[in-house]
């Protein structure tokens, strides 16, 4: 497999953050479905604009399905443009189904005389590079996630599982399939398993480019871990969160919802 893309996208994931330009995210044709087998179709893409691919667009092979039964379902009829990544996923059971990419990294930088050498990679890839014991070495970890949610029927749970590494929502009061104008959600946000206190959660509706203003949302953690979202109005939004542990890790959790009207 050629790494070169997938580190780049890694790089711009890690950097997701409402503050510059470039978000990255995967949005489905539709959220809520029923009847039998229905498809849906997902753009994905890092763009200036949310949900408008004008940047880059991330490597297929990069995208994963959960479904219903918490075991992988297909992607189908994937192709990726210049700007844009798109893909199929064919609802075969009834429930709820998770797209998302995950990105592991390691960062490293060390002297060689008087230059600053850079190492970014998996750490599988670090571990095979022997770079223990190279002068003044500095290694830091990212882990980014981006995700989102369809429904066939009856939402259902087992797709949602936390996988206790990194920055992931914890679904339990809320259904992400599950929101309307006007009310109001409330989300748990876990960092490696366990609540993660204090943390600024930035929600902003899609479609920016036609806005003068983007009219972001913020809300902060509790110490459970908790924070609450009154969806202002019906539409598709991109929600972003991102955490600094010890030693400069860095942790970027990223979901895109659709909201319907009341």
């Amino acid at each position: 497999m050629n790494m070169k893309p997938l580190l780049a996208l890694a790089a711009l994931v890690t950097l997701s953050s409402p503050a510059l330009a470039h978000r990255f995210w995967i949005l489905p044709s539709s959220t809520v479905l029923s009847g039998e087998e229905p498809w849906v179709t997902f753009d994905a893409a890092v763009s200036n604009n949310l949900f408008f691919a004008d940047h880059v667009a991330p490597p297929l092979e990069a995208f994963k399905a959960i479904g219903p039964d918490g075991q992988p379902a297909e992607l189908q009829n994937g192709a990726k443009g210049k700007y844009r990544t798109v893909f199929d996923l064919a609802l075969t059971k009834e429930g709820t189904y998770k797209v998302a990419t995950v990105r592991e990294m390691t960062l490293a930088s060390w002297k060689e005389g008087e230059e600053t050498k850079n190492f970014r990679g998996s750490a599988a890839e670090f571990k095979a590079a022997a770079l223990d014991g190279k002068p003044e070495l500095k290694v830091t970890e990212s882990y980014s996630r981006v995700e989102t949610f369809v429904t066939r029927g009856e939402p259902t749970t087992d797709a949602l599982k936390p996988s206790g590494k990194g920055l992931e929502i914890v679904f339990g009061q809320t259904h992400p399939n599950d929101l309307f104008a006007g009310e109001k959600a409330t989300f748990v946000l876990h960092l490696n398993g366990k609540p993660a206190a204090g943390v600024k959660v930035s929600v902003i509706k899609g479609d920016d480019r036609y806005r003068s203003e983007a009219g972001e949302i913020t809300a902060t953690t509790n110490d459970k871990g908790e924070f609450e979202v009154t969806w202002p109005d019906a539409g598709r939004f991109w929600l972003n969160a991102a955490v600094v542990g010890d030693g400069g890790a860095r942790s970027v959790y990223t979901a895109v919802f659709e909201v319907l009207p009341e």
